[in-house]
């Protein structure tokens, strides 16, 4: 005889589990604790079957009866409804596998042997503020142009142009990974293009010298974070990239020596970099030992101490001093190369110091030591420039680092 819904809602559970037969192999299994679950028992290929169809309530007996009535029409058509089951189970277990973030992270583990520290940690930040968040956990392969519009739009809405020009970039290439791996057909960033507004092509905002008198003064008089505040200082005085600066590890520095060694896999150009330090250099990286000297990273994240310091954080420092628009942390190495070009220093010894590709390859294969005194000489005398320019002292132009 046919449940009915009344019976199956009066059906108590007993010590024993016990079941309520419906039609055509279709029954309720009532279990001690109570739990009610459909059952369907067939023949296939002349052996006996079973499958679940869930439990009741959540699978009402008229939409047990259909699932029963589905499985029966499969197995009229030679199919046995278990082996699709378990293929929906693998595709299930295949889509949860494969989420844009696990995809991500996969691309960026297979690519991050050909990056600089620094770059890889970019690349991982930017999607993990700004797109995990909304599609990290969607099945990449259903992600749709639209899905991915609204997504990079939010960035674009900051304003923050260059950063999703970085990002869309790195979506891109996650999609073309997922493609070629079997785990994706189409890729949504491609589809995107004038869609989404381009950053104006422009050289860094930088400061001229008779600029950095009222700048040194605010950033002096700035009252936020010591941390920030003193890399956007050695970051001035050094010549290095943010990247560099931020991903700086304690290990690299010598400071009885004076002397920081970049290692190559940390540099844009791959090669080992050795930064000699000033004075003033050496006293700003002590006072930050006090702070963070037994972490493994100089600058440490706010919220995570084995990260480093947020790519916007020192250029948040300078907007914060009324510099937004004028000045860049990136923007300091032109301010450098500037002003000791106009001393006169060896074009060498600056671009060294830059870390600049050498288009004299010959020169190019120097050892970084053979301008090792020449750079340390150029260094001291541009970090008392500062001093100077932010007391209002002078230093004359052409000596070299000699006071007036």
């Amino acid at each position: 005889m046919a449940l009915t819904d009344i019976q199956i809602r009066n059906a108590k559970p007993k010590e024993k589990a016990y079941t309520l037969n419906d039609e055509q192999g279709l029954s309720l299994l009532i279990e001690p604790n109570g739990s009610k679950g459909w059952r369907f028992r067939y023949r296939f290929a002349g052996k006996p079957k079973m499958i679940s169809f869930g439990t009741y309530p959540d699978v009402s007996l008229l939409s047990a009866r259909q699932r029963r009535t589905d499985a029966r029409t499969l197995i009229a058509s030679g199919v046995n409804p278990s082996e699709i089951r378990k293929e929906e189970k693998r595709e299930q277990k295949a889509a949860a596998a494969n989420t844009f973030k696990l995809v991500a992270s996969e691309w960026h583990q297979h690519k991050i042997e050909g990056w600089t520290v620094g770059y890889a940690s970019d690349i991982w930040e930017g999607l993990e503020k700004d797109i995990f968040p909304h599609i990290g956990q969607r099945v990449i392969s259903e992600i749709k142009p639209m899905e991915l519009l609204d997504v990079l739009r939010r960035i674009e809405e900051r304003g923050a142009l260059e950063r999703m020009k970085k990002v869309r970039q790195s979506c891109g290439q996650i999609f073309r990974y997922a493609i070629v791996t079997g785990r994706a057909e189409t890729n949504p960033a491609s589809e995107l293009t004038g869609a989404l507004k381009t950053a104006k092509s422009k050289n860094f905002p930088h400061l001229l010298a008779p600029e950095l008198p009222p700048f040194l003064q605010a950033l002096s008089s700035y009252h936020g974070s010591l941390m920030t505040q003193l890399a956007t200082r050695l970051l001035m005085i050094t010549g290095v990239r943010t990247i560099e600066l931020r991903a700086a590890e304690w290990v690299e520095f010598d400071l009885d020596k004076a002397q920081w060694q970049i290692p190559s896999e940390r540099m844009k150009m791959r090669r080992t970099h050795l930064v000699p330090l000033s004075h003033q250099a050496v006293k700003i990286l002590n006072q930050i030992k006090e702070i963070t000297g037994r972490y493994r990273l100089v600058f440490i994240g706010r919220n995570d101490c084995t990260k480093p310091m947020s790519e916007a954080a020192i250029n948040q420092v300078i907007k914060r001093i009324g510099y937004d628009g004028r000045a860049t942390g990136h923007g300091f190495r032109h301010t450098m190369s500037t002003i000791l070009h106009e001393q006169g220093y060896n074009t060498a010894w600056i671009e060294l110091q830059l870390a600049h590709a050498d288009k004299n390859s010959i020169r190019g294969t120097y050892n970084h030591a053979q301008y090792l005194d020449g750079r340390r000489e150029m260094l001291q005398w541009y970090a008392d420039y500062m001093d100077s320019l932010e007391t209002g002292g002078n230093i004359v132009h052409g000596t070299f680092g000699k006071s007036a």
